[in-house]
């Protein structure tokens, strides 16, 4: 599906927050015009390449991520030329993202106030750090002041970031929401519109369940690396008898018994310690002592079947090469060309409409 095929869209941003929403619309068919910095080499991520990746390559794999599928262009925004160039794009233009720090947008004439002056219907996404705050939000940054940073890592205190930058990714997913709710709204009305989303605002409504343990419980999340503080087990890893991993997410007492029939440890279900799941995370590490030496008789391909069977949830711990080996994730990669160089991504838009 190309839904958007009729719009044109200026990308005014930088890294991978607003990137990742003018990658949603190039996906599904949107002209999207990247403009990039002339002066510092375009955007930052170009230079955001791994020690293992080809220095003479244009584009870093980090770019390539939510990149793919836009035209980019480079420009010098306090040029008289290229200024008058990009308002004629923007004349014509659908969508305007900008993720500008506060107030360099009113310096080049890019806030909303001056482009609704030379395109009336405009509606314009965008993204900040920390709202009206001038502030530099890279994304652990961003992690430690929403308390995320907090509560990851292991028991003993080592704090560990998320390996990826998911708050930048959570802030694009509200910035598209809101731009398809403006879009809906265009079609009643023709109006210029503007969206916007911070980046500590997504971070904090994201706290879900984190959140409401201390609104409600007055308990503070710690760090309990892949462990679930409402559920056990729920995040315990166990090796199999080959050497590999799984992780198990219990989140009934059915499941409870039914993993508790697969390892032929039938005599955990009675057990008082661990009848309930408020009795199994009180006893969780006792329990995972006996589940490891249980699955320990298992070779993982075995146990997962097993598993699957009796519809435990578990899952086979798989490094970047593994998980790219499946064959559920052959239809999600985008490949293009640029330059005579070969990019590849995964795709952002994963849902399906059927009638």
């Amino acid at each position: 599906m190309k839904p958007f095929q009729h719009l044109k869209i200026i990308e005014l941003a930088s890294v991978l927050a607003g990137p990742s929403v003018g990658l949603f619309f190039a996906e599904l068919g949107a002209t999207v015009i990247k403009i990039e910095n002339k002066n510092t080499g375009g955007d930052v991520t170009r230079s955001w390449k791994l020690a293992s990746e080809d220095k003479t390559h244009p584009y870093s794999a980090y770019y390539s991520s939510v990149n793919t599928g836009k035209e980019s262009w480079f420009m010098d925004l306090k040029d008289d030329q290229d200024r008058s160039k990009l308002f004629q794009e923007i004349k014509t233009a659908d969508i305007v993202i900008a993720n500008f720090k506060p107030g360099d947008a009113q310096k080049l004439g890019l806030d909303f106030d001056a482009l609704k002056a030379y395109n009336h219907k405009i509606i314009y996404g965008e993204i900040t750090g920390f709202g009206s705050v001038n502030r530099t939000a890279y994304d652990v940054v961003l992690q430690a002041e929403s308390g995320f940073l907090s509560m990851s890592g292991t028991a003993n205190g080592e704090l560990c970031k998320m390996p990826v930058a998911l708050i930048d990714l959570l802030a694009a997913h509200h910035l598209k929401e809101g731009l398809l709710l403006a879009l809906l709204e265009f079609q009643q009305k023709p109006k210029a519109i503007k969206v916007s989303v911070s980046l500590i605002d997504a971070a904090l409504a994201s706290l879900a369940n984190q959140a409401t343990n201390w609104l409600m419980g007055g308990h503070i999340a710690q760090p309990m690396g892949t462990l679930h503080p409402n559920i056990a087990p729920y995040g315990e890893l166990f090796t199999c008898k080959d050497g590999k991993q799984i992780v198990l997410a219990i989140g009934s007492n059915s499941q409870f018994k039914n993993l508790c029939k697969v390892l032929y440890s039938e005599d955990l279900i009675t057990n008082d310690r661990f009848n309930s799941n408020q009795s199994r995370i009180q006893h969780r590490v006792e329990l995972a002592q006996m589940l490891e030496k249980a699955i320990a008789a298992f070779n993982r391909s075995e146990l997962m079947e097993l598993l699957l069977e009796k519809q435990v949830p578990a899952g086979a711990l798989r490094n970047m090469k593994e998980v790219f080996e499946l064959p559920e994730a052959q239809h999600l990669l985008l490949e293009e060309v640029k330059e005579g160089k070969n990019l590849k991504a995964v795709k952002s838009v994963v849902f399906r409409i059927s009638e």
